[in-house]
C-alpha cells in the first residue's frame, strides 16, 4: 500500500511517517510496525510516530470547541442521533475509570484522537486529557516499537 514510500529520499520517508501518524484513525498501531517495516531505525519511528500523533491530540485539545462542533455536525449529516458503540463503551470507561483509564485504552479501542474528543466533551480537563494522553501515546508506542523489533525479527527466522 504504502511501498512507494520505501524508494524516497530517508528525510521524505521521515516525513511521511509523520503525516500517516498524525492523519486521524492512523495510530501508533499502524504506524510504528510500519515504519520498522520500511526499514528504519525504530527509535527514530517510535519518536517520530509519537510525535505526528501528539501532534493531533494537542490541535484537538487546544480547538476542542470548533471539532466539537464539527463532529457533531458530521453525525447529523450521517443521520445518526445516538452514541456509537465506540462511544458508549468510552463512556463506560471515563465513568469507570476516568482519563487515564480511557487514555491507556484509547489507541487499541477507538484511537487517540477520538478518545481526547471524547473526554474532553465527558468534561475533563485540557490538561489531564493532555497529559494522560501523552502518557498513553508513550507506553503504546514502546510496546509497538519493540513488538515490531522482536516480531518482525522473529518472522525473519
Amino acid at each position: 500500500m504504502f511501498e512507494w514510500i520505501r524508494e524516497l529520499d530517508l528525510f521524505w520517508q521521515y516525513a511521511a511517517l509523520f503525516l500517516l501518524a498524525a492523519a486521524p484513525s492512523l495510530d501508533i498501531f499502524i504506524v510504528v510496525p510500519l515504519g520498522i517495516l520500511w526499514g528504519l531505525p525504530p527509535v527514530a519511528v517510535s519518536i517520530i510516530g509519537f510525535a505526528g500523533n501528539f501532534l493531533m491530540v494537542i490541535l484537538i485539545g487546544l480547538f476542542f470547541a470548533r471539532v466539537s462542533a464539527w463532529m457533531e455536525r458530521q453525525r447529523l449529516k450521517k443521520g445518526r442521533t445516538s452514541s456509537s458503540k465506540r462511544e458508549t463503551r468510552a463512556r463506560r470507561i471515563w465513568e469507570k475509570y476516568g482519563v487515564p483509564g480511557l487514555a491507556l485504552v484509547a489507541p487499541a479501542m477507538v484511537g487517540t484522537d477520538i478518545a481526547a474528543v471524547l473526554a474532553l466533551s465527558f468534561g475533563s480537563s485540557r490538561r489531564w486529557v493532555m497529559g494522560w494522553m501523552a502518557v498513553s501515546l508513550t507506553v503504546w508506542t514502546v510496546i509497538m516499537a519493540v513488538g515490531s523489533v522482536y516480531g518482525l525479527s522473529y518472522a525473519k527466522q
